[in-house]
């Protein structure tokens, strides 16, 4: 267990270096929200520029991550919604939101940089796979049903239309197309616009963390306990299990991947969830669950990496080098980077078996 915290212990603080700063007016909460933009319009799509570029295709793409992670997002999002709606006895627009609350992760902001702890460089190609379904299929969804709850006076198609076509402009969206041309054509980038996109996408792990903990500063935890409750536990608890019933009966695929799909589903919702709130008038019960899903996440994720690691129901936990253990590399994934070993150089023996001593050299005169 003192291992799993060793990895995520310094993710949530950095966290609670965010809020601390916020909080005791280091930085401002406006210049927070700044770096926030800077990860979501520059760090991240040149993350998923990098690991897109660099890869062909076949290695991208993975359907069997793809139905496992979308679709016990898809389960949880419609158990979460038909809860609220029918059972809960809320609006549909509420219940849209608590069933985004338990179903979209935070893959880039906390998912990311936690697997990336975990794995090592595979992470970047499930953070990319993850983003794919949460773009593409996550939020369009969940704009069409929540807007046609709210019934703007907007038939649903023109409402699916709209979310397309707001994403397609989005600095991620964009960058994913980009990447996926510069794999199948082959096309590499010149030499300084590499180094840059290198440069942006390290950034994105650590500004991302921090940007979350400035975030949680002002946030209230007010009445409306038992949705907030209802919430942080579909997030936390039901989303990662749901998706790992699904990879554990899915066809065998990679084990990073595997590892990978579980513990991207461990991230509490999306650092935007408490903005959804405010589109549809419940911006409290949003924001407070919010605060409540980040700040248990620490024990949730430790303990899933945990159990992980002591069952091994996925194979050996990989490790990044610089814990000191070991990195698994798997099948059709490259290494962290290139493995220097010193190779002895072979002692000569003597006819005895003894050591071979070389004559002393003279010293230049």
């Amino acid at each position: 267990m003192l291992d799993i915290l060793a990895i995520t212990s310094p993710i949530f603080l950095i966290i609670a270096l965010g809020y601390v700063a916020v909080r005791q007016n280091i930085i401002a909460q406006d210049v927070a929200r700044g770096m926030g933009a800077f990860v979501m319009n520059f760090a991240l799509p040149a993350l998923l520029v990098k690991t897109l570029s660099g890869r062909p295709i076949a290695d991208i793409i993975h359907g069997e991550f793809l139905i496992a992670y979308g679709g016990g997002s898809l389960i949880i999002l419609t158990i979460g919604i038909a809860y609220t709606r029918f059972i809960a006895r809320k609006s549909f627009a509420n219940a849209t939101l608590q069933g985004l609350g338990m179903s979209f992760s935070n893959s880039g902001f906390i998912g990311y940089p936690i697997a990336l702890q975990v794995l090592g460089p595979p992470a970047a190609i499930a953070l990319t796979l993850c983003v794919m379904i949460e773009t593409l299929v996550m939020m369009p969804l969940v704009l069409v049903l929540g807007d046609s709850a709210n019934n703007n006076g907007q038939g649903r198609l023109q409402v699916f239309g709209k979310a397309l076509k707001n994403l397609c402009k989005t600095p991620i969206i964009i960058a994913i197309f980009a990447g996926l041309c510069l794999s199948l054509t082959g096309i590499e980038l010149p030499a300084p616009a590499l180094k840059a996109i290198d440069m942006l996408a390290m950034s994105s792990g650590p500004v991302a963390l921090f940007v979350i903990g400035a975030g949680l500063v002002g946030l209230k935890i007010r009445g409306m306990r038992v949705d907030m409750a209802r919430i942080v536990t579909g997030k936390l608890i039901l989303h990662p299990l749901i998706v790992f019933s699904l990879v554990w009966l899915m066809p065998p695929m990679e084990p990073v991947l595997q590892i990978a799909a579980v513990s991207f589903a461990c991230s509490p919702m999306l650092s935007i969830y408490a903005v959804f709130g405010q589109r549809y008038g419940h911006e409290g019960l949003c924001a407070a669950s919010l605060m409540i899903a980040t700040s248990l996440s620490f024990i949730t994720i430790s303990t899933a990496l945990w159990l992980l690691d002591t069952t091994q129901v996925f194979g050996p936990m990989p490790c990044h080098p610089r814990h000191g253990q070991g990195f698994l590399r798997p099948r059709g994934f490259p290494a962290a980077g290139p493995t220097f070993r010193h190779k002895a150089r072979p002692v000569p023996e003597g006819p005895d078996g003894g050591r071979v001593r070389r004559p002393a050299r003279r010293a230049a005169r």
